[in-house]
């Protein structure tokens, strides 16, 4: 493997090195949630503290996977749509420089692979999820998207979860206005009595 000049180590071990080193400054910062690398874990983390810092990880080309142990996720906002990277998947690197925005879903948890095994199984992993929000998106009515997204995330993750998450954030996963997102939620809350529900 090559080396480096100065410090006299592999790549692999100077990458896995540089990971650790942002893992543990975001998680000085309160961001990081976990790592392979044994962060700390946090709590009660704000989003809009959360966010930035998030995407400047993703940014600096490295490598995360959402951790496949919890009910977590990052909704990735990329110019006009956004992707969804459910438990598993891999999120950084270059497949991700164009991530504007990084909306944690549940209690996030990022994890640096440990091997080009588990990179490999998380990527395979991030393509499912965009398989997934590709199935919702071919569903022929905006209704039809938003209700089926509605129910996925409902699957995954509790009510009071989803309920905070903006309209425009799956408005913009599965193609439809945010206002369409609203008046379902709505009307499927007037419909159930279950203010909150969606």
């Amino acid at each position: 493997m090559p080396t480096l000049t100065g410090n006299q180590i592999n790549s692999e071990n100077y990458q896995r090195h540089q990971t650790k080193v942002a893992l543990d400054n975001l998680a000085t910062q309160g961001i990081c949630i976990a790592s392979s690398f044994g962060a700390s874990e946090m709590t009660n983390l704000s989003e809009e503290k959360n966010a930035p810092e998030i995407v400047k990880m993703l940014h600096s080309g490295q490598v995360l996977v959402v951790n496949s142990r919890r009910r977590n996720g990052l909704i990735l906002y990329k110019g006009f749509h956004a992707e969804f990277a459910g438990p598993g998947a891999a999120v950084g690197s270059i497949h991700d420089l164009d991530c504007q925005l990084a909306l944690p879903v549940g209690n996030l948890s990022l994890l640096a692979p440990d091997s080009h095994e588990e990179r490999q199984k998380a990527y395979l992993i991030r393509r499912q999820w965009i398989r997934l929000m590709k199935q919702i998106t071919e569903k022929p009515t905006p209704q039809q998207r938003v209700q089926k997204i509605l129910e996925q995330f409902e699957q995954y993750f509790d009510a009071e979860t989803v309920a905070q998450l903006p309209d425009e954030a799956f408005a913009l996963l599965v193609g439809v206005l945010p206002q369409t997102v609203s008046a379902i939620r709505h009307s499927y809350s007037s419909f159930n009595g279950q203010k909150g529900k969606f």
